[in-house]
């Protein structure tokens, strides 16, 4: 299969070049995409790379991580590239792991790979535990929004995918920015796409994040509540009616029906002063403990609803990218 690197490049002129001689012989084309970097990232690399695979993009406006790797995917497409992965030019992912990222597509065994530096005990020693901490708590959300339950490190940006795959998403309805990579992950499950982690060690350089914590929680959390929400209605009601089903929607009215007459006696003794009744408190505490059992049951057909087949062997070629 014929493989091609998009690397988006905006203020990496210390390491992409690095980043450039280390791509094994492999790959077929390597798309750097100027995102109107202020360096001039692209100019940069078509003065100083002599690689003949070496092709520069250039954005007219900054799009962000993910639009620079649009840009990228819209031109290996272009270029009938049957699998596209994507490195940042910053130094911190190897890429000689590359044809480990490609190896589980090209065995029929994933449609999209991505890092995973969660894996090893040994790999975390780098990781600053801001980091540390707030990956674990992404992962947790990740998980419930985007249905992949094995996944760790959902904000891990070395990935690979089948071209056949990535012609089935909506790449202009993609998240361009931070959100970018678990925005991927939403996409490829409402497609039952099979993603697999790659075991990688964290390199950490000199490089300076520019995610604001404070700025981005906010709009991160309303982001995995929206995609949640449509997961669970496309998957549990309009694309199919399951037990699953049954589980949520019995489970979520007897635990609202169990709290708001617990909560409405509750009220009603404290302004009376007088104690509730055992049975009264078993009609309230029985309603929420059957359906927190239905919820538990609903969660656990959701983890074992995860995809397993793989979709690119099942999907006729397309010759024509979009």
């Amino acid at each position: 299969m014929k493989i091609a690197v998009v690397i988006p490049c905006y203020k990496v002129r210390s390491h992409v070049l690095q980043v450039l001689e280390a791509i094994p012989d492999t790959v077929e084309r390597v798309y750097a995409v100027d995102d109107c970097c202020p360096d001039h990232s692209g100019d940069f690399i078509e003065s100083h790379c002599q690689d003949p695979r070496v092709r520069v993009l250039r954005n007219p406006v900054n799009l962000g991580v993910g639009g620079a790797v649009i840009s990228g995917y819209r031109e290996a497409l272009k270029d009938d590239m049957d699998i596209i992965v994507k490195v940042d030019g910053d130094g911190q992912m190897d890429p000689r792991l590359i044809p480990y990222f490609a190896r589980p597509i090209t065995r029929g065994r994933a449609d999209y790979t991505k890092g995973n530096r969660f894996y090893r005990h040994e790999s975390l020693r780098g990781m600053p535990k801001v980091r540390l901490i707030g990956n674990a708590l992404l992962s947790f959300l990740t998980k419930l929004s985007c249905g992949y339950w094995s996944l760790m490190d959902p904000t891990n940006g070395y990935t690979a995918i089948h071209a056949q795959v990535l012609r089935e998403l909506p790449l202009d309805k993609l998240e361009t920015r931070y959100f970018f990579e678990t925005d991927m992950l939403f996409r490829l499950n409402t497609v039952r796409a099979v993603v697999r982690d790659i075991p990688m060690d964290a390199l950490y350089a000199d490089e300076v994040s520019g995610l604001n914590v404070r700025k981005i929680l906010p709009e991160f959390a309303r982001k995995h509540l929206s995609r949640l929400a449509r997961r669970y209605a496309y998957n549990y009601w309009l694309r199919d009616f399951n037990i699953g089903s049954l589980y949520s929607l019995m489970g979520s009215l007897l635990v609202v029906a169990g709290g708001l007459f617990g909560l409405g006696h509750w009220l009603s003794s404290v302004i009376q002063q007088t104690p509730a009744t055992s049975g009264t408190v078993m009609l309230a505490s029985l309603p929420i403990l059957v359906g927190t059992q239905l919820l538990i049951a609903f969660l656990h057909h959701d983890i074992s609803s995860t995809p397993q087949d793989p979709l690119h062997p099942q999907l006729t070629p397309h010759p024509v990218s979009p």
